[in-house]
């Protein structure tokens, strides 16, 4: 009798452990509506270099209800380095992303395409900038990208450690241009500059930063010199149809989203505001560069 009454209150007191144990932890709702969503507007498009794969789920709330494994982008023209891990909306928005502001960048700066994005990273359970105990990153849900740098279709090689400082003048704009185009893109831009964990690659996410959906992009934007031209190009875009009037712009500072060549047959002002210092550089010669420009250099 005795027995059989401790028996009793052991199984009593284990089922009111259980049922006073906290709740598992749940992903925020919003990520997996808006893989649904995206998947259901078909904004990506299944193929051999993006492939959707099995639900990720934890440890904790990390994980995605519908990744894709990502080799390539654009219809696999422009490849990654190693294979990404994201989420559809993610997925969509570098499509866009590349074709509206990678490409024409690199194309202005340096007559190429971009073929290769190289990659820092993608899906990982982990917290901000590698933290033990911080916030769970963006990366977490597969709602993130770091980019290190992008290779050309003439085998040059770009990176965030050695141009965004030290590369030559079009090398730096091309990264200016491609942090600028990026901040219009995604809720969450960092590339070096913003802090010490981002020395060496472009961060970028689409988090949701509260009730007000702003965006964070650090460093602030800035204006970049215009694309150098040869003079023979110059010419050729520059030469007006016989009795057609021309509009010519002086200013020398070309909208965010453009990405035209300066005129090199008359004078062009440098815009007033240049590219971030270089380390072993901090004062630029604006006075030579007008000059060079002048001189169709």
């Amino acid at each position: 009798m005795i027995r059989r009454a401790i028996l009793l209150l052991l199984t009593l007191a284990a089922t009111l452990a259980g049922c006073s144990a906290p709740f598992r932890p749940q992903r925020p709702a919003w990520r997996t509506q808006a893989e649904n969503a995206c998947i259901a507007q078909r904004r990506v498009q299944p193929s051999e270099w993006i492939a959707l794969a099995n639900e990720l789920e934890g440890p904790g709330i990390c994980g995605l209800t519908k990744p894709f494994k990502v080799t390539a982008l654009q219809g696999g023209s422009v490849s990654f380095n190693s294979t990404a891990t994201l989420d559809c909306p993610m997925v969509a928005e570098l499509e866009s992303w590349v074709a509206d502001t990678v490409q024409p960048a690199a194309q202005a700066r340096f007559g190429r395409r971009v073929v290769r994005i190289d990659s820092m990273g993608s899906y990982a359970c982990r917290g901000m900038n590698n933290q033990r105990g911080a916030q769970l990153s963006e990366h977490s849900f597969g709602n993130a990208l770091d980019v290190g740098g992008f290779v050309l279709e003439d085998g040059r090689q770009i990176t965030l450690l050695r141009d965004w400082w030290r590369g030559d003048e079009q090398a730096r704009a091309f990264l200016m241009d491609v942090h600028r185009g990026s901040c219009g893109h995604f809720s969450t831009v960092l590339s070096p500059g913003s802090n010490a964990f981002h020395y060496d690659h472009i961060h970028v996410d689409l988090a949701q930063h509260g009730r007000s959906g702003r965006t964070i992009c650090k460093p602030e934007p800035q204006e970049t010199p215009p694309p150098d031209q040869s003079p023979l190009v110059a010419m050729q875009n520059a030469r007006p149809v016989l009795g057609e009037e021309t509009d010519n712009d002086t200013t020398g500072r070309p909208p965010a989203a453009a990405f035209e060549g300066a005129d090199s047959l008359g004078p062009v002002n440098v815009p007033e505001t240049p590219l971030p210092p270089r380390r072993d550089d901090p004062m630029a010669d604006e006075e030579d560069l007008t000059s060079s420009i002048r001189r169709g250099r």
